[in-house]
């Protein structure tokens, strides 16, 4: 009899029933404002989207048999990426017989890192995934 009257009321405040755990035994139920917890729950969503950051990854690709004018002019661009807080993924591929020369790759990537030290911190060490050697610098802190 409860429950018949607490419906009837509902419906006479125009309040809605939602179910919010429709798989225990029994279903829980509430009676509320539909409509109002929806956008409360919007508007709560859209607070959180907005003070989220994303940080964007932009990639950048050497070769173990770099030349030193190619390797500046990188090295200016990953710089520039992590003035602006850019995280800056470098990749280095060995095509061919190359991957017997991964020494020569490891090198190259080691005097790339040392010449960001200034402006970025690694955040994933250089590893070899397949043919593909990768690192991620991350800018540092302000």
């Amino acid at each position: 009899m409860l429950r018949r009257e607490a419906l009837e009321k509902a419906y006479d405040l125009d309040l809605d029933l939602y179910c919010v755990a429709p798989n225990a035994q029994p279903p829980v139920c509430k009676i509320m404002d539909y409509e109002k917890h929806r956008f409360e729950a919007q508007k709560k969503a859209k607070e959180a989207k907005k003070n989220q950051k994303v940080t964007e990854v932009k990639p950048l690709r050497l070769s173990p048999v770099i030349d030193t004018h190619d390797f500046d002019t990188k090295l200016k661009q990953a710089t520039k990426w992590l003035e602006t807080q850019k995280k800056v993924k470098i990749d280095m591929r060995f095509r061919g017989r190359l991957i017997t020369r991964q020494e020569v790759g490891m090198k190259i990537m080691e005097e790339f890192i040392d010449a960001l030290k200034e402006v970025g911190n690694v955040e994933k060490k250089p590893a070899l995934e397949g043919r593909i050697m990768s690192c991620v610098i991350a800018p540092k802190k302000k």
